[in-house]
């Protein structure tokens, strides 16, 4: 199991629905998308910045939580983290490896969102700016 903060996420398409993230090339997160073929993005909210922090390092299985954080297998059997506040699972639909991240298309087959979010939803998901001044870069 691996598990890594990303800040390379965008939407690509609608229809299909699509999402492109950057992975790093040598990370544990990125050699289990490629072996596997499917990947789920949790989407953490604002009030989440230390959960963030916490899959800076790679991610342990102790007592039946990732690095200390309760979950629940999604439709594909990946980890959904209960303090997400949404999470989307993706099928592989295409990587472009080039330097030392790698760029991964995958086609969202599963939504979740636990709970309705107030106001605007792309306004309620954490961003690596939120995490400080000195923070750039999750990988």
């Amino acid at each position: 199991m691996a598990a890594a903060t990303v800040n390379w996420v965008t939407q690509t398409s609608f229809a299909p629905p699509m999402v492109v993230v950057g992975l790093k090339a040598d990370s544990g997160a990125y050699a289990l998308v490629k072996a596997t073929g499917i990947f789920t993005l949790n989407m953490l909210g604002k009030d989440s910045k230390g959960l963030a922090f916490t899959f800076f390092k790679p991610a342990v299985l102790v007592d039946g939580k990732l690095s200390g954080q309760a979950f629940h297998d999604g439709a594909n059997g990946l980890p959904i983290l209960d303090a997400a506040i949404g999470a989307v699972e993706c099928r592989v639909k295409h990587i472009h490896e080039e330097g030392d991240h790698h760029i991964v298309i995958g086609e969202v087959v599963q939504a979740h969102l636990p709970q309705p979010v107030v106001g605007r939803a792309d306004a309620a998901v954490l961003e690596m700016k939120d995490l400080g001044e000195n923070v750039y870069y999750g990988g």
